[in-house]
């Protein structure tokens, strides 16, 4: 097991677990934190053309965002990535990235984005709770 990083368990009824050795884990969590302080520190100390040709380099789809929504999606990665990395909870850094490639997704499709601003405030009202989730 020593030679084996993570082993999946997968489960028929409900998402799959993975089983991990501890040091592994305490090693993903000291590199996690060391990536979001260097990023933080880049932005920080950098100009922003730079860092944008680091970020384009690991998500290409970034390209489709306007410019004002870079800004904001490398405010929102930085401080995100610093949060997550204390709590050592990934999950809201995976959430950020998804969310944010969905936006440029939008931006990318010419005929979606003019669908969405041609919608009041690009607001396309209440979405109603599934029946289902009651």
């Amino acid at each position: 097991m020593s030679a084996v990083r993570a082993l999946r368990l997968r489960r028929r009824d409900d998402v799959d677990l993975a089983l991990m050795r501890v040091d592994q884990m305490e090693r993903d969590g000291v590199v996690v934190d060391f990536t979001a302080r260097l990023l933080a520190s880049l932005v920080r100390t950098q100009p922003v053309d730079v860092v944008w040709v680091a970020v384009r380099d690991a998500l290409p789809w970034t390209t489709f965002l306007p410019e004002h929504d870079q800004d904001a999606m490398l405010t929102e990665l930085v401080e995100v990535a610093r949060g997550a990395a204390s709590l050592a909870n990934l999950s809201p850094v995976a959430v950020l990235l998804e969310q944010w490639r969905h936006t440029a997704e939008v931006y990318a499709d010419p005929a979606l984005l003019e669908i969405l601003r041609r919608e009041p405030e690009g607001d396309l009202g209440a979405v109603p709770v599934p029946d289902g989730d009651r």
